[in-house]
């Protein structure tokens, strides 16, 4: 039985696959106004929609509920309610088969495509500032839009896969991504913005949903430099695709390619989620157990069924303390880390391609050298999933700070000169900023207890989006600094954010993670 089949037994697969063939159809209803502008250089702002789109808006947003409806799972409450007596754990010694070689490639594919979307942002500002004839402040509103949408994403999709299930939550993120593809034939500002904001919606849960999915499937042995490879591909690879993507077709396109691309990229995803396994949970959960134990089979996994208020007595009897100087340190540290991040990712590499077409560069020239850029930050990821799991885990996180610290100090180099070239600064900084966030989430996730973990983790993530908000931010009230004063408000949190690290962070390389709290103690191991 394979993938597919398992996931929808008791799901509804034909009201899926209409509500991808509708979403689908709703997106290439849109093309003939988009290809009627190509005489004026693909420019549709003021155009009125024809009978042809207004239908096709309105087929994505029934076939995106249709969709929705083909992978609720049947009898909702009764699996729930079972679901929370079940524990799956991957073995901690097993050795990585092919089944997890598959998993982690179709992830880091599906985290490129996801990633791929808000790294597109920075390479259509520069043509929708001249397309619609509105301030670089006023075209800021996509981007922030966008970023609000996956902050609410992060959210909203967590809710989604306990209920849907992480392989239909990817399924029907993907869904979403298909819909979101008329973007690139938007005539007015205004849709740009609703649909950048449904964009980010779409894809603020993925990263969470495949970590979640990694740590429950893959030995756990293998878990730190996993998630770290995964998610380093998956960044770099998503900034070099939207930056190709850029160089290549924006030039004959226009702007409005970037946004067309996640018509084919999304039903790539929707195929690729066939080979996504089900959740051994959920299998169990709804009474499956033949399925669940070939899905465990295959992964080394186990499950086993706990008392109902075993968890909670545990954690009431040996919860560990949510404040005092380590956990309020190490907590802002790392908050402060992913802010810079956000910064970096969704300030400065944003507002690039509009700084250098401002000092002479073609738009193709700027997109290809931080396409170039990207191309040369690629092999490190590998380095950097190896210095995680085989060096350290703390001090690999400074190391990509510094890292981003030296692109910084490049950027600065390049504000004061005149015809720099931007290619060592970028890929400096898309090396370091790409390096922190493949790590920062695993190490958050290793280095508070239990108890806090998830809500820790889940506000380090939260703080990621939020430094990109406050960038975003400053452009729409028009007080973006130079591309100088830029490097230096980010340099200066950012090496706080390497002092604390410094200090407050621990080495979780080697370590039983129950032994580590906030406060130095050493509690129990059975109530941990």
């Amino acid at each position: 039985m394979n993938a597919t089949t398992i996931a929808f037994a008791d799901r509804r697969l034909w009201a899926f696959v209409i509500g991808v063939i509708a979403v689908t159809i709703g997106v290439v209803l849109h093309l003939p106004m988009f290809w009627m502008g190509r005489s004026m250089g693909f420019r549709m702002a003021g155009m009125p929609m024809d009978p042809g789109m207004i239908a096709g808006m309105w087929m994505i947003i029934g076939g995106v509920g249709v969709a929705a409806y083909g992978l609720l799972p049947k009898n909702l409450s009764k699996q729930m309610a079972a679901s929370g007596e079940l524990v799956v754990a991957a073995p901690e010694d097993a050795p990585l088969s092919w089944a997890h070689w598959r998993l982690m490639l179709v992830l880091v594919v599906a985290l490129v495509i996801d990633i791929m979307k808000p790294a597109s942002l920075g390479f259509t500002i520069p043509g929708m500032v001249g397309e619609y004839g509105v301030p670089r402040e006023t075209v800021s509103l996509v981007p922030f839009f966008a970023l609000v949408g996956t902050v609410v994403g992060s959210f909203v999709w967590g809710v989604v896969a306990d209920i849907y299930g992480r392989k239909a939550s990817i399924l029907l993120s993907a869904v979403m991504f298909v819909g979101t593809s008329i973007c690139g034939a938007m005539p007015s500002l205004a849709w740009n913005i609703g649909m950048c904001f449904m964009m980010g919606a779409a894809a603020g849960g993925m990263l969470p949903v495949t970590y979640a999915l990694l740590a429950e499937m893959m030995p756990s042995r293998h878990r730190g430099w996993s998630l770290v490879l995964v998610g380093g591909l998956g960044a770099v690879g998503g900034y070099a695709a939207a930056s190709l993507i850029a160089a290549w077709l924006e030039p004959i396109f226009s702007w409005r390619i970037l946004w067309l691309a996640n018509l084919p990229s999304g039903l790539l995803l929707v195929v690729l989620g066939g080979l996504i396994p089900e959740s051994a949970k959920f299998l169990m959960a709804r009474g499956r157990t033949e399925e669940a134990r070939r899905v465990m089979a295959v992964f080394g996994s186990k499950v086993k069924k706990v008392a109902a208020g075993e968890v909670a007595a545990a954690a009431r009897g040996k919860a560990p303390p949510l404040s005092g100087r380590a956990f309020t340190g190490k907590l802002v540290a790392l908050s402060l880390v992913a802010v810079c991040w956000g910064l970096v990712n969704f300030g400065l590499l944003l507002w690039l391609p509009v700084e250098l077409v401002a000092r002479g560069y073609s738009m193709e020239v700027s997109s290809g050298l931080l396409a170039a850029s990207a191309l040369i930050a690629l092999p490190t990821v590998f380095l950097v999933a190896w210095i995680y799991s085989a060096w350290s885990t703390k001090y690999s996180l400074i190391a990509s700070i510094a890292v981003t610290l030296a692109g910084l100090a490049g950027v600065l180099w390049l504000a004061s000169t005149i015809g720099g070239s931007p290619v060592l600064p970028v890929a400096l900084l898309i090396i370091g900023s790409n390096g922190i966030i493949a790590m920062l989430l695993p190490y958050a996730a290793e280095s508070f207890p239990l108890r806090i973990r998830g809500r820790a983790t889940g506000w380090i993530a939260a703080c990621s989006k939020l430094g990109g908000v406050f960038a975003q931010a400053l452009s729409i009230l028009a007080i973006i600094p130079t591309l100088g004063a830029t490097a230096w408000m980010i340099a200066a949190p950012t090496v706080l954010s390497l002092l604390l690290v410094w200090r407050y962070g621990k080495e979780t390389r080697g370590r039983d993670l129950r032994d580590l709290d906030p406060d130095g103690h050493v509690f129990d191991k059975s109530g941990y």
